[in-house]
């Protein structure tokens, strides 16, 4: 049986990273990197969350996904047998599903294994060619990328105006966010593009930002059934 492997598996344990401080790590691809931010269970089968860069000209062998995976791309151009994906891509990609991804001018994204246990169907969305929704205070859009019935978590990309605010709020499932550009900070201190942030279940904040920010976000992560 693999050997088991945790990093920042606490969930109860706010996490906050700035990634580009972090050295990329090798992967099981020599021409694909990565900066892993969450592991349960086995090195190479756990419960994972990473920021994951693609070399140009680079691939990865076919694999399946058991229990799902989730892809954001943050700059470059993604793809597979299913077609290519740009900068702004949100792919869902369910338990059962198996591919052989590459790269041609290289990427880098934003990734989720195993946490998508149950049966959802794929989701594909391209940030760049769907509509934003302007929240009531006039300074915040955002673009639901995934919402399913059944299932509490739901996965958007919110923006920020220069000089806007989001109210105060609470997370009673927690939520996970990635900043993708510009910064934003609230109580507990200011966060850039390229932070991960992990806050528990129970937190309450406001955000502010003054030069604008956009960053994606999972909310109703833990604890989870799904």
């Amino acid at each position: 049986m693999p050997e088991r492997t945790d990093l920042n598996a606490d969930l109860s344990e706010r996490m906050v990273i700035d990634t580009n401080e972090m050295a990329w790590q090798a992967s099981p691809s020599p021409e694909v990197w990565r900066k892993r931010l969450y592991l349960t269970g086995p090195a190479e089968a756990g419960i994972v969350t990473s920021v994951v860069r693609y070399e140009p000209g680079s691939s990865f062998a076919a694999h399946p996904h058991p229990d799902g995976e989730e892809i954001f791309v943050i700059d470059g151009v993604f793809s597979d047998e299913a077609g290519d994906y740009p900068a702004g891509s949100f792919i869902l990609n369910p338990e059962g599903f198996a591919h052989a991804p590459s790269s041609g001018p290289g990427c880098t994204l934003f990734v989720k294994l195993r946490q998508y246990v149950g049966d959802r169907p794929q989701v594909r969305h391209n940030i760049n060619e769907m509509n934003w929704e302007l929240r009531p205070n006039g300074t915040v859009e955002s673009i639901m990328l995934d919402q399913q019935d059944g299932f509490d978590k739901r996965t958007q990309v919110v923006r920020i105006m220069p000089g806007g605010e989001v109210p105060m709020h609470g997370h009673p499932n927690g939520e996970e966010v990635f900043v993708l550009e510009g910064s934003f900070e609230d109580q507990m201190g200011s966060y850039a593009a390229g932070t991960w942030i992990r806050n528990p279940i129970g937190t309450k904040h406001s955000l502010k930002s003054e030069e604008g920010s956009m960053f994606f976000i999972k909310t109703g992560c833990f604890p989870t059934d799904d």
